[in-house]
């Protein structure tokens, strides 16, 4: 058992904000494991601060660790940043992550979070964002390592006519966990959020994403999205979907939708009667099917890199 951690105290099941993720039990697997002092890292850009060039940010983490990493973000008025944050690892291990993200007004903001960590790795991140007028955030993680992931957010929309995109890739297999929960609060009118997470799972995989949209009384016109599509390689794998909008104005655009299912079988005979097999049809299925999230990503380079990354996993 983790040293100087009181099990019965970590969040499980019984906790709603951690429904579907039993954290202590999964920490339970890992032996001797000593807490280290928090690795801070804090990312600063002043007012009207342009940076052309993406800035890369490596977390990494060895067998025995608990890491408590702790990242801020701070953009201030106007300045524009494209942050690449990357997460690795070998042996057991717990990285147990929190993330603050404070935009201000006018200012732009594109992270790119990829999640290669090892099999046998927990790994927690608790993410809050703050955004205030006229901001706008396009964010994409690709979650495709961990035994655990829990990937939670809590964005605050503070002003009008900001803009917040939440876009997702997991890709799970084995006995993988991966939880995806977000809050998305509308505060001031006038602005708009998009959730878009799609998963494919195999083996005894199990996913699960709970969207939550709430919309305050003061802030009408909002228009407010969320989609989760899921597909199951397996008969053994499991997907949790819980949707949720909870609105309080009455001039809004807001949806949400959530499908789990399998291969199309027509999609497949289709594309054998044109000349692929049965392993080439079903890889080039999945890869469209993930390729219209990552397509979000404004960059090309680094569209085309995280195609690459799921493209191994997708033909293994």
């Amino acid at each position: 058992m983790i040293k100087n951690l009181q099990v019965e105290d970590l969040p499980s099941p019984k906790t709603e904000e951690w429904k579907y993720t039993n954290l202590s039990r999964s920490l339970g697997d890992l032996k001797d494991i000593k807490p280290q002092a928090p690795a801070e890292m804090l990312i600063y850009k002043n007012s009207g601060k342009l940076c052309e060039k993406p800035e890369e940010l490596v977390w990494t983490a060895i067998d025995g660790e608990h890491q408590n990493p702790r990242l801020k973000i701070v953009l201030e008025d106007d300045a524009d940043l494209t942050l690449i944050e990357i997460h690795q690892g070998t042996g057991a291990y717990w990285k147990n992550m929190s993330t603050e993200i404070i935009i201000g007004a006018n200012a732009r903001l594109n992270h790119i979070r990829i999640q290669e960590d090892s099999v046998q790795a927990v790994h927690t991140n608790m993410v809050h964002i703050a955004m205030e007028r006229g901001s706008y955030l396009n964010s994409f993680s690709l979650n495709i390592g961990g035994k655990l992931t829990r990937h939670d957010i809590h964005a605050v929309l503070n002003g009008e006519n900001i803009e917040c995109n939440l876009n997702g890739v997991n890709l799970l297999r084995g006995a993988q966990h991966g939880d995806t929960t977000i809050v998305m609060e509308h505060v001031e009118p006038h602005s708009r959020s998009n959730q878009f997470y799609r998963t494919i799972l195999n083996d005894a995989a199990r996913g699960v994403f709970q969207g939550k949209v709430h919309v305050h009384k003061s802030a009408q016109e909002t228009d407010a999205r969320q989609l989760s599509n899921s597909i199951m390689l397996s008969d053994k794998c499991e997907m949790d979907t819980k949707p949720e909008l909870e609105i309080y104005a009455d001039n809004v655009k807001c949806s949400h939708g959530a499908t789990c299912g399998q291969l199309g079988e027509d999609a497949l005979f289709y594309l054998q009667t044109r000349g692929l097999n049965e392993f080439q049809a079903r890889s080039l299925l999945m890869q469209a099917f993930v390729d219209e999230v990552v397509d979000n990503v404004s960059r090309e380079t680094l569209r085309e890199h995280i195609k690459e990354i799921m493209g191994k996993w997708l033909i293994c």
